[in-house]
């Protein structure tokens, strides 16, 4: 077993995780197996009903995206709940291929604007070539890292992020970049994964299970405790599938006040 140690040794194998994906697609390749790809935790439960990646998205928004959707890894559809406008300025916290940011741009039209941020230059270079076969103008890809987010403050009418949250091994943070951001009345939207509160030990001590998107998840009560101490409020988490015996996927909802 892994164990795990640094946050910055948590971020590479991350990277590393990410960049093995994002040349996988670029190759024509099959999507890895999970939200980061390790083979511990696989894109179908026990059943057989595929819980992460492009089977959740539908005809509509895969078409939007322009093949994205094909090496998408994340564990729901943030945008089909982000309740977009004309106009309006999105964030896509770890917008990997880009099929959350391609999908966003066609909804926000082109009076909006939508930035997906990503660590990992491989992912990038994909995405950038995602963006330009879908003929999408309104759209751009920026290096940088979740939890220090180079955007101004009060920049963005709405966060969103698939399945990438759970990555980070500072959660505090980032959510407190989110709030930054966020212009007020500005919203959060994401699909992300919530730990069980009997998650055993072991589970979360293992770095594949940390980068196969279950070790490093909160709680429910975990993660509407940081959101509102990073002041925003109207906490929505539904839960939408199982991803794992200790875990599930589920939709995240929060708004920054208008004051």
């Amino acid at each position: 077993m892994a164990e795990l140690t640094e946050p910055d040794t948590i971020r590479e194998r991350v990277r590393e995780k990410y960049a093995a994906a994002a040349g996988a697609a670029a190759a024509g390749a099959a999507a890895p197996s999970s939200c980061c790809g390790p083979a511990e935790v696989p894109l179908t439960d026990a059943s057989g009903v595929q819980v992460f990646g492009d089977a959740l998205y539908g005809a509509d928004d895969a078409a939007a995206a322009a093949g994205a959707v094909g090496a998408s890894l994340g564990c729901g559809v943030p945008t089909a709940v982000a309740d977009l406008h004309e106009g309006e300025t999105v964030l896509d916290l770890g917008s990997g291929a880009g099929a959350d940011v391609l999908i966003s741009a066609r909804r926000v039209g082109p009076a909006g604007r939508v930035v997906g941020l990503d660590m990992t230059d491989e992912m990038l270079e994909l995405a950038r070539a995602n963006a330009v076969r879908a003929g999408v103008a309104n759209a751009e890809f920026v290096k940088g890292h979740i939890e220090n987010i180079p955007l101004a403050d009060a920049s963005v009418d709405v966060v969103i992020s698939n399945c990438v949250i759970n990555l980070s091994s500072d959660k505090s943070a980032v959510l407190a970049e989110v709030a930054r951001v966020l212009r007020p009345g500005g919203r959060f939207a994401v699909s992300d994964v919530i730990a069980d509160p009997a998650m055993d030990e072991a589970t979360r001590a293992d770095m594949a299970q940390w980068t196969g998107c279950i070790a490093g998840a909160l709680t429910r009560e975990e993660f509407e405790g940081r959101l509102l101490a990073a002041g925003l409020v109207d906490v929505e988490i539904r839960e939408t599938h199982r991803v794992h015996e200790h875990a599930a996927a589920a939709i995240v909802r929060a708004t920054k006040p208008a004051t």
